[in-house]
Parts: structure tokens; sequence; C-alpha cells
């Protein structure tokens, strides 16, 4: 058996850990072999490779962001790390958020209304068809936003009631669902492939520095 890491094992996944079920996010990402580290600080997301924005209130985690200086923190760090946000994490990562509107960091173009599928929706299991496997993708929702719209260059990967659940563009992934809530590690398995290209291009472009 070779003692060579996988690029998955390699990677430091942050997770941010002010609310929300970050440590379900957690473990399914050990399940899956990576490691985590919860990011409070500046310095926290300084030693990951990768970062996921969890569920919980978005207004609240957006006051801790900026009083905390990860706000403009995580806008450079997406410009060379996979970033994931799930439910609140989603509308963070919105270039247009409503009902009400909120700032956000802007890196995935699209439109979100807040707490979309009704304050009151309850964790029931809800399926959507997925680009991603065969069968559909299993899906809870709590107080969901909806995708009202999505801009150039960003790929619907679920739907669930006609709207997009899970959207990409390039390193950037979003969905209005919580997937670490179910047993499925579909969505958890895509974003560490996104990790994994990372590494290949970091890799590939040393490289070619080297050369």
């Amino acid at each position: 058996m070779s003692n060579e890491m996988s690029d998955t094992e390699k990677s430091k996944i942050g997770i941010l850990a002010i609310q929300g079920d970050f440590a379900a996010h957690a473990g399914m990402l050990h399940s899956l072999g990576a490691e985590t580290l919860e990011v409070r600080t500046v310095a926290d997301l300084a030693q990951c490779d990768a970062l996921i924005l969890p569920g919980g209130e978005s207004t609240t985690q957006l006051q801790f962001l900026q009083e905390e200086g990860l706000f403009d923190a995580i806008k450079q760090f997406a410009g060379k790390h996979a970033v994931f946000g799930t439910c609140a994490g989603a509308i963070l990562l919105a270039s247009k958020v409503e009902n009400p509107a909120q700032d956000s960091l802007g890196l995935l173009e699209m439109t979100v209304l807040r707490n979309g599928y009704g304050r009151q929706l309850a964790s029931d299991v809800f399926f959507g068809s997925t680009k991603l496997k065969s069968d559909p993708m299993e899906m809870v929702f709590i107080r969901g936003p909806i995708i009202e719209r999505v801009g150039a260059g960003v790929q619907v990967l679920a739907e669930y009631a006609g709207k997009p659940a899970l959207v990409q563009n390039k390193n950037i992934l979003a969905a209005t669902f919580h997937p670490e809530l179910t047993e499925d590690s579909t969505v958890h398995r895509h974003f560490l492939d996104l990790v994994t290209k990372q590494f290949a291009t970091t890799e590939s472009r040393a490289a070619l520095t080297n050369k």
C-alpha cells in the first residue's frame, strides 16, 4: 500500500464555526478522509486550503465576518481557494440578496431571496434532480433561501421545485439546502474534487515556475 497522501488527505478544510451545523460538515468531511479546522479568525483562515460557510442566520454571520476582519479576508481567499456555502452560507456568497436586502460577499453571480421556502419549513426529506448523480438528491431545507436568478457562467447542478438548489461557478459552490444533514456525501465529494483540482493547478504552476 502506498504511503503517499492523497490531495484530499493533504488538504485542510476550514469551516466557519460561529453557528449552524459546522460540526455536521466536519463529520461528513472526516468520513471522506479530509482534515478540518474550525475558523473564527483571519489567522485560522490562513491555515486552510478551502472554506465552508455553513447554515445559521446570515445577518449574524455577516456581522461577525465584518467585525473580525473575515469579510475582506474571505473575498481575497476565494481568489485562489474553493469556497462552499450552504443555506445562510449561500446567501453570504450571493451577489444580490433580497427579502430583505443585505450586504454579501458577492462571490457568486446570483440573486437569492432570504427565507424563500418559508420561515417554518420543517426539516423534512425532499428530493430534487441533480447533475452529480443519476438518482434524485436528498435535500433538507431549514428556512432555506431561494435562488431567483443565476448569472452567466453559473452552472446549476441541482434543482428543487423548479428553482436552482445547488450552483457552481469555478471554485465557488453554493447550496440552498443542508447536505451535511443527510447520509449522502455526493455534494461534499464534489467539493473535495474542487479542492483536488485546486491542488493540481497549484502544483502545475509551481512545476512551471521551477523549470
